[in-house]
């Protein structure tokens, strides 16, 4: 019997971390053909502990290593091109994973491994709407 090995997508492997949904402005740096360095401002369509989806509107190759600089913070990161989407637009989704964990980098708590939308955590809203009579003003 001959058997065919496809090709995983990125979700049909176990994830390490969830993905969170957050527009983070980013500094995309990696050197060009003519090894001059080569940048791109751009943002964040999702993150994990592990790395992110980007924007992104420069050429990049599976494998390409880049460094990733967050706006907000300055603080760079090195990363590994893992992930480039079949839409090619002005801009495509580019899948980076850190070259060293860096859980702290997008200064955001994560949640668990075993966290879904089902959880009663997700169920829960916060703020004065979810407080029944809390939210007229007494004077």
């Amino acid at each position: 019997m001959v058997t065919t090995k496809v090709p995983m997508k990125p979700d049909d492997a176990q994830r390490r971390s969830q993905r969170v949904m957050l527009k983070a402005s980013v500094v995309v740096l990696t050197q060009g053909a003519d090894n001059k360095l080569i940048s791109e401002t751009t943002r964040t369509v999702t993150v994990n502990a592990h790395g992110a989806m980007i924007l992104l509107g420069m050429k990049v190759s599976i494998g390409q290593l880049l460094t990733v600089r967050h706006a907000g913070t300055g603080e760079e990161a090195s990363c590994r091109v893992v992930y480039l989407s079949p839409h090619q637009a002005e801009k495509r989704e580019v899948g980076v994973d850190f070259i060293k964990p860096s859980p702290g980098f997008w200064r955001i708590s994560f949640p668990p491994p075993d966290w879904t939308n089902r959880s009663p955590e997700a169920k829960k809203t916060t703020g004065p709407s979810s407080m029944p009579g809390k939210s007229k003003i007494k004077k």
